[in-house]
């Protein structure tokens, strides 16, 4: 398949974040992050993240569960894996507890944000992070830190989602686009049917971090070589 090189030289961009960054574990972060943009695939540290919210609006909403698993092309660790529960500070409507099934009962003795974002980006630090549908993650997690410490975080991404969108892409071809066939869904239980992937409970953290690591390692194993670049794959 096609490769797509990121427009943001990221190694460059963290060494930037890194010098103007005042919060230490934010710049441990930065300092940390991998920085060989053409590291192949097969050598890349990875972890998925995933998070359950109050709803879908970056500006008011919040993070109410984390759920990550480190990962490789070849290998999940389930057993270094983690799950936070949290108490959000906007309420949690009716609604949003319906998609996610997180109650009130359950996040009245949670911590917030504040308590757990340490332990959190240590699990990241170090690692390529692997998402399905990046705007969710990336946005939640700036604006959690914003909120608490006055500082966001910034990260590269590979994105299941947008894999799948090429992947499709590519066996649409030249006469699909021509005529505008629908590609199919790219939500990640529909992608994880494609590689015959089994179906998880979906909206629990933990579980779609687990499912979108398994994803990725489909997609790799289908689309690209294991000498694939990371600067092929990130964004």
């Amino acid at each position: 398949m096609a490769a797509h090189p990121s427009k943001i030289d990221w190694p460059k961009r963290y060494e930037l974040l890194a010098e103007k960054s005042t919060h230490p574990v934010i710049k441990s972060f930065y300092q940390s992050a991998v920085s060989n943009a053409s590291l192949p695939i097969s050598e890349v540290p990875l972890v998925a993240l995933d998070f359950e919210t109050t709803g879908l609006n970056f500006d008011k909403d919040d993070i109410v569960s984390v759920g990550l698993v480190p990962f490789t092309s070849k290998r999940i660790y389930c057993k270094d894996s983690a799950h936070w529960l949290v108490q959000p500070q906007q309420k949690l409507d009716e609604e949003s507890i319906v998609v996610h099934g997180i109650t009130h009962s359950e996040l009245k003795h949670a911590p917030d944000f504040s308590s757990i974002m340490e332990p959190v980006l240590k699990a990241l630090t170090g690692k390529v992070i692997v998402v399905h549908f990046s705007p969710i993650e990336r946005h939640f997690l700036y604006q959690a830190m914003m909120s608490r410490v006055n500082e966001g975080v910034e990260f590269a991404v590979i994105d299941t989602l947008e894999l799948e969108r090429r992947a499709l892409k590519a066996k649409q071809g030249l006469l699909g686009r021509l005529f505008n066939s629908k590609l199919g869904s790219v939500r990640l239980a529909d992608s994880r049917t494609r590689y015959s992937l089994p179906a998880y409970q979906n909206h629990n953290a933990l579980n779609d971090a687990i499912a979108t690591a398994e994803l990725l390692q489909a997609q790799l194993a289908y689309h690209y070589r294991p000498d694939t670049e990371l600067s092929q794959l990130w964004f």
